[in-house]
């Protein structure tokens, strides 16, 4: 697929009744780079909750940036808060789901483009990503059946407890998990510290130097945080 300017472009949001821009950004000013995870979306037909994705737009910039989502086939998907504002230093996560996961869509490749410019009537774009997206078919039957032991299991021996060794396998997958949502939870709450601390140029902070962060420290914490809200949203 040529990577020009995608054509038959809109916006993919239930307030988006216009076309999308086909200029390119000024010359003038600052180029903003376009910070997005994942840098390609892929659905798959099968997801339980339907086919969805999260994409976590990042603003590195000191100022708010109004952003909006445009997409090749606007037909295809349906995505919440296609445009608004991203604050500075901060993110935002734009869910994106797939209406369509029909046959005839498999493995057809789409692509998004997002949008920053400044605020403003008269508003110049800054800065502008695209990023691909693909719709991918079910599991095969053998591909199921690969995670299926299709061999029967013998009854257990004599003098065996098989009741009392599955039930500690699952107190074990139990305890896991809660190890594993406690974690996730402190750095949640580590990130969301951070976000909050000021920079060490900011002035007027009642806190002491020691607690003031940088802008990279916080663009670091502002990534882990997306991260764990696509963790929590898949689970």
């Amino acid at each position: 697929m040529r990577r020009g300017a995608p054509q038959d472009q809109e916006l993919v949001g239930p307030r988006a009744p216009g076309r999308g821009s086909r200029g390119a950004p000024s010359s003038l000013g600052t180029i903003v780079p376009v910070l997005v995870f994942p840098p390609d979306l892929v659905f798959r037909a099968d997801q339980r909750s339907g086919p969805r994705q999260l994409l976590t737009l990042y603003n590195p910039t000191g100022t708010a940036l109004r952003f909006r989502v445009l997409c090749t086939a606007p037909a295809k998907y349906r995505v919440f808060d296609a445009e608004g504002y991203v604050k500075p230093q901060s993110c935002i996560d734009i869910v994106i789901r797939h209406v369509a996961p029909i046959p005839s869509h498999y493995d057809v490749q789409d692509r998004f483009r997002i949008e920053l410019s400044e605020e403003g009537a008269e508003a110049r774009v800054v800065g502008r990503k695209d990023i691909t997206s693909v719709l991918r078919a079910p599991a095969s039957p053998l591909e199921l059946q690969g995670h299926l032991d299709p061999t029967p299991h013998p009854g257990p021996p004599a003098g065996t407890a098989p009741p009392t060794a599955r039930h500690f396998q699952e107190n074990s997958h139990q305890q896991l998990a809660t190890s594993s949502f406690l974690l996730f939870l402190l750095t949640g709450i580590i990130s969301v510290a951070f976000l909050l601390l000021p920079l060490h140029d900011e002035l007027g902070s009642q806190l002491p130097r020691v607690l003031h962060v940088s802008l990279g420290q916080k663009l670091v914490a502002a990534y882990v945080l997306g991260l764990l809200t696509m963790v929590f949203l898949r689970t």
